[in-house]
């Protein structure tokens, strides 16, 4: 009976790693960006729905507004030497109007009470550009450095969002509410509707994802640049466009996951580096190149997680993270391995 908590605990919150995992893998993949700051979209917008359950205007859309002003700014310092106005235009309506209608929607709508989803959607809404603006300010100058000058960066930029989070919301922590408060029996199994959403949700992203990138024009382009980002460039791919697509879907990855989680635990602003090592901690397993390995790794790393909470709760932590030791050192070996050959 125990057991069997356990491992539907286990598959929740592996389902969760999973999504920042995919979302590690893709950023890597495309940008050779380790994106530490995963997690801070996982605490913003988390707390961004708490907020909105309160029919409070989110400090993120506050944010938000910030991070286009910045990005704007960049792109005039980019232009000191001139530039045309179709660019201009274009630099305009993404960095300062679509983030000031963001602010404007957030602000008539919160107040309203709305359902449930309409607040997720909403969360989403706010988040998602995020991941588009880190990139513009903090590595798309640096699109061609090295992966540690890329890793150092990150880095910054965790820090950077992990101290605006507490300016922005304080050093409390936020509970959502579910998107759904009913709970379903299956044997002696209670399922909560919010376990749910959260295994429907990873489902549907991991097939939205092998869809875009089998069927579509512009994932074919970032697989390309994910697997020569030199040649990619050389026949006609924009590699600018396929690490703004990048960063934008894991941005969106993480505000889904915020959503998701945030009902099943309180989240403080600080909260998300932990949740996104352990995604990292599933995309190392997947060698940082494989999505199904790193979907696989989560659910194993969750599982492990809850039975080591229950048998050794001191020591959980430990535990998981020392995960990546055998790996890397499987890693080594056999690279050193070729190396010989």
């Amino acid at each position: 009976m125990i057991a069997t908590f356990l491992i539907q605990d286990g598959v929740t919150s592996g389902a969760i790693y999973a999504l920042l995992g995919l979302a590690l893998v893709l950023v890597f993949s495309v940008t050779r960006v380790i994106f530490i700051p995963q997690g801070e979209f996982v605490a913003y917008g988390a707390l961004t729905l708490a907020l909105l359950d309160n029919s409070r205007v989110p400090a993120t859309t506050s944010l938000l507004v910030c991070f286009g002003a910045i990005a704007f700014l960049t792109d005039l310092w980019s232009w000191r030497r001139g530039t045309d106005a179709r660019t201009f235009l274009r630099s305009l309506a993404m960095n300062l109007i679509l983030p000031a209608v963001i602010y404007g929607v957030a602000t008539m709508l919160a107040p309203l009470g709305l359902p449930a989803f309409a607040k997720a959607l909403l969360t989403i809404l706010i988040i998602a550009p995020m991941g588009y603006y880190v990139y513009r300010i903090a590595y798309r100058p640096l699109a061609d450095a090295s992966v540690l000058v890329l890793l150092i960066a990150s880095v910054g930029v965790h820090l950077a969002m992990m101290g605006l989070g507490l300016v922005f919301f304080g050093a409390e922590g936020l509970r959502a509410q579910p998107l759904a408060e009913t709970n379903y029996t299956i044997g002696s199994l209670m399922v909560p509707a919010q376990s749910l959403w959260i295994y429907g949700s990873t489902i549907a992203i991991i097939i939205a994802l092998y869809m875009f990138f089998e069927r579509t024009l512009l994932g074919k382009a970032l697989r390309a640049t994910a697997v020569n980002r030199l040649g990619a460039r050389l026949v006609g791919v924009r590699t600018h466009l396929t690490g703004i697509t990048a960063f934008t879907l894991a941005a969106t990855i993480g505000a889904i996951s915020g959503v998701l989680i945030g009902p099943i635990t309180t989240i403080y602003y600080d909260t998300g580096f932990l949740i996104g090592l352990k995604g990292f901690v599933a995309a190392i397993i997947g060698g940082l190149a494989s999505f199904p390995i790193t979907a696989v790794a989560a659910i194993g790393v969750g599982l492990i997680e809850a039975f080591a909470s229950f048998f050794a709760s001191s020591y959980k932590e430990v535990i998981v993270f020392g995960l990546i030791i055998p790996v890397l050192i499987w890693l080594s070996l056999s690279h050193a391995f070729h190396e010989e050959e």
